[in-house]
């Protein structure tokens, strides 16, 4: 697939190809057509055979190349598969495409400081587990490591002190940067406000900007109530002291707070499933 792909990079062997495709051609003629050099077209057929796109037969005093279909249908099916991948519904790329049309609506909004305050957001989530496993879930920072960012990140360093007072550190980098030779993609500091163990926690934190300045500032409150399958959890979000250079975080809010929590509860279903079979199998 790299031979052929290679072959068919070059705009003149390209051009060859199209017009083997209408039928077979001496070189001569193909090189009349594609206004070139005999010499450089066969060089080009040369190629193109080697990438196994043509093939040719000698006849007489003439060499007759002929376009080869497979390849090209396996080539055009190779690029289906990936253009399907990629427009996958719900998939990343669909969540790409949402944020850069919030994006472009944030950057406009963004023309002075203060312009996002008081912009408030609302997250609901029925969990599974009881409200003392959801709160460890939410101040413990092997825990918290475990879901607190959005797709295709990973947490590399985060501090969360679970006390009025507390201090909170939260970094992340891409899921696929094992080295962290990328640059950072996010990292905010804040502090935890109001903690009462299984009901109501409550914090600041703040995202930096590149220069190190705060883009704003978010004031989560997370309300926790158990239910008779595990516990519902209620986060209010709001934004005070935004600046201008904030509209690129605050376009991810939504999204990516959103995808968080989706990857906390599907983390505490998961941790359930498992204790479930473990309690199971334990009974037998």
């Amino acid at each position: 697939m790299d031979a052929l792909l290679t072959a068919l990079a070059d705009p003149a062997r390209w051009r060859l190809v199209s017009l083997l495709a209408e039928r077979p051609r001496p070189v001569g003629v193909l090189a009349q057509l594609a206004e070139a050099r005999q010499p450089q077209t066969t060089k080009h057929l040369q190629a193109l055979e080697r990438a196994g796109v043509v093939v040719s037969q000698r006849t007489g005093q003439r060499r007759i190349y002929a376009l080869q279909p497979a390849p090209l249908r396996d080539l055009a099916a190779a690029l289906n598969r990936l253009a399907d991948i990629a427009d996958q519904a719900g998939g990343p790329r669909e969540t790409y495409d949402r944020y850069g049309l919030t994006l472009h609506a944030e950057r406009l909004a963004a023309e002075e400081p203060g312009w996002a305050d008081g912009r408030s957001f609302r997250f609901l989530r029925s969990l599974t587990g009881r409200p003392e496993l959801v709160w460890r879930h939410l101040t413990e920072a092997s825990l918290l490591a475990r879901w607190w960012t959005p797709d295709d990140l990973r947490v590399s360093e985060l501090v969360f002190e679970a006390r009025p007072g507390g201090r909170i550190v939260h970094e992340y980098r891409d899921a696929e940067d094992a080295d962290g030779s990328d640059l950072v993609a996010g990292r905010a500091q804040g502090v935890v406000v109001d903690v009462r163990p299984g009901e109501h926690l409550a914090y600041r934190l703040s995202p930096l900007l590149p220069d190190g300045g705060l883009a704003f500032t978010a004031h989560l409150d997370l309300d926790l109530r158990p239910t008779e399958t595990g516990t519902d959890l209620d986060v209010h979000f709001r934004i005070t002291d935004s600046t201008v250079d904030s509209a690129d975080f605050i376009a991810g809010i939504e999204i990516g707070f959103g995808q968080s929590l989706d990857k906390l509860a599907a983390t505490l279903a998961a941790d359930f499933d498992s204790t479930d079979d473990t309690d199971k199998r334990s009974t037998k």
